[in-house]
């Protein structure tokens, strides 16, 4: 069984190169959560020279925090100004810290509790509720991305938490004959999924926020059947072999994992931030890859 790969390229990793000429690399994805010196065109060109597709990921309606604060009794400020009925709670670290957030002004979440830490500029934040409305779409950092793209001639979009056409309008009109992967975060771009399949661009399951937005953790195995079924050419990322990040050898989970999702119809696998931080982990998950799509 033949897979591939697109691996998330930290731009300041000296191990870029060795990571772009391993036969499952496809692609590489700039994070544009991740902090660079300067404008972005010198970070796409570095990226751009190691002769791999490269995939600028672009935020979208995901909402992350831009002013930090430790509860209990404080706020927080997000990416986007939102409506929501409150109080209600919200999560962080892939669902496993809640908070509770007893009012919202514009983008401010005033919370009664959450973990007794720092809640970091950058953290995502899943607000699971039918109510919840998001102004905007873009960010001024994807704005800066696309800009600096036009600029470069580059064309290859991820987006964060598609749930409608006019989402990928957006950076059509932006960012002319951009070729555009969906990321399918929600319930709502589950929807969106069901109804266009891949005719506004490729679909990916991004199973970090998705886990976490379907409610019931087990609802998950429907939702990748749900993009797959509507794109069978569909990536799939997140949460893919991190068990290596604590230890060089994969546990029975991870491996089972793979094989679980190539025995739906995934052939295009999306490595994340966590795996992709350094040289050794990186590569052992490529190969993990390679070895175990070989004994299916």
């Amino acid at each position: 069984m033949k897979v591939s790969a697109i691996v998330t390229a930290p731009p300041y990793a000296d191990y870029i190169g060795e990571v772009a000429a391993h036969p499952l690399v496809k692609g590489l994805r700039l994070n544009t959560v991740m902090p660079l010196k300067g404008d972005p065109i010198d970070a796409l060109k570095q990226l751009a020279s190691f002769g791999q597709s490269l995939w600028v990921d672009l935020k979208g309606r995901q909402l992350r925090v831009v002013g930090a604060a430790i509860p209990p009794y404080t706020e927080i400020r997000i990416s986007h100004p939102v409506r929501v009925r409150t109080p209600v709670d919200g999560y962080l670290s892939d669902g496993r810290e809640r908070i509770r957030i007893a009012a919202v002004d514009g983008d401010r979440l005033i919370l009664t509790d959450g973990p007794r830490r720092l809640i970091g500029p950058g953290e995502s934040i899943n607000i699971v509720d039918a109510s919840l409305e998001i102004e905007g779409t873009l960010t001024e950092t994807d704005w800066a991305y696309l800009a600096a793209m036009g600029e470069l001639g580059l064309k290859r979009v991820m987006l964060s938490y598609v749930e409608s056409p006019s989402d990928v309008e957006e950076v059509r009109t932006l960012l002319p004959g951009a070729e555009i992967i969906l990321k399918i975060e929600t319930r709502r771009g589950l929807v969106f999924a069901e109804k266009h399949s891949a005719a506004y661009g490729r679909l990916c399951a991004a199973r970090g926020d998705l886990y976490v937005e379907v409610r019931e953790p087990h609802r998950i195995i429907g939702a990748l059947r749900t993009i797959i079924n509507a794109d069978p050419d569909a990536v799939v990322a997140s949460r893919l072999c991190e068990s290596l990040v604590e230890h060089p050898v994969p546990n029975n989970a991870d491996i089972s994992d793979i094989a679980f999702l190539i025995g739906l119809g995934y052939r295009m696998f999306m490595l994340g931030d966590a795996v992709c931080l350094s040289r050794e982990t990186v590569i052992e998950a490529l190969n993990l890859l390679d070895a175990a799509a070989g004994q299916l």
